[in-house]
């Protein structure tokens, strides 16, 4: 992208700031948020920051683009308010994308989940059979039908990428999250100050580790090629956090053991292993991951050395 005026809401989080960073080369970029899970300090002096909510009147909806990352961007966050999750998750999504059609923007790219495939050994498709366990899926799922009526109704592209865990080192931009930051970065930065990684069950459970700058990538891909429709970004390969904890001992030099507990997360209610089929995204855009575990963990790690 080059020469835009975008919009990136939920744009001084994690993903968000990541992003809205990298697009300020060459774009005007405003990362508009609450402060409920970013931060200004994330942003670059480039972007221009507008403090708001997606539930708000007035956003600053006159671009050519809207990545709209804004949510409560959990389960257990959700559970804890359901009302407040649906508000943010689904009517701050329309909100935002009825205002920015009004103002001539007929380009959105949005934040999905993987969550919903569930338990998969075995790449996730994106036209498998999908349900909503928790209203965190739901949201997601009523987020992804109303990106179909806008694109059927209105004739917009309307994008909706599921994440597949999304991760960076403290280095990056969820260091305030604290238990809501991704689990490579609580994990590397426990050991690296010498305390146990906590493991949820007997560790067994495998994740689709996906670098965030990758996901920028290809969140500016879809925006790029004007895609309309469901599409993963993930690697294609899981790991079990057995194994995290392992490669992240050894980066770190270190000889501590993680410490098992018993999930506090109903067992109807937990992903236990996903994995992402990308074929659809590298047919539409070229897109592929760059980042691989190994050298995934050797960034999260150097911060420490």
């Amino acid at each position: 992208m080059n020469g835009q005026r975008v919009l990136v809401t939920g744009g001084a989080g994690f993903i968000g700031s990541n992003l809205a960073n990298h697009l300020a080369a060459d774009n005007d970029v405003i990362a508009l948020d609450d402060g409920f899970l970013g931060t200004p300090e994330n942003l670059d002096s480039e972007v221009e920051f507008v403090e708001t909510s997606v539930l708000d009147d007035d956003l600053p909806t006159d671009v050519d683009v809207v990545f709209h990352l804004a949510a409560l961007s959990s389960g257990p966050m959700h559970e804890e308010n359901p009302q407040k999750g649906a508000r943010v998750n689904v009517e701050g999504f329309v909100n935002t994308v009825e205002q920015a059609r009004a103002d001539g923007c007929d380009t959105v790219v949005y934040a999905s989940t993987s969550s919903i495939y569930g338990d998969r050994t075995e790449p996730s498709p994106e036209d498998m059979e999908v349900k909503a366990r928790t209203g965190y899926e739901a949201s997601k799922l009523a987020r992804e039908r109303y990106g179909e009526y806008f694109a059927h109704y209105y004739d917009m592209d309307m994008a909706g990428l599921r994440f597949f865990s999304v991760y960076q080192g403290y280095g990056g931009a969820e260091e305030h999250k604290g238990e809501f930051a991704n689990l490579i970065a609580q994990f590397a930065d426990d050991i690296a100050n010498g305390d146990s990684p906590v493991i949820y069950g007997d560790g067994t459970q495998t994740r689709d580790f996906t670098h965030v700058d990758d996901i920028v990538r290809g969140l500016e891909r879809a925006a790029e090629e004007r895609l309309t429709g469901i599409y993963n970004l993930g690697t294609g390969e899981s790991y079990t956090i057995n194994t995290l904890v392992e490669r992240l001992t050894d980066e770190l030099d270190s000889d501590i053991e993680p410490e098992y507990i018993e999930n506090p997360i109903p067992d109807h209610a937990y992903v236990h292993d996903t994995m992402a089929d990308t074929s659809k995204m590298k047919a539409a855009t070229g897109w592929e991951p760059e980042i691989d575990f190994d050298e995934g963990i050797r960034r999260v790690c150097a911060q420490y050395q």
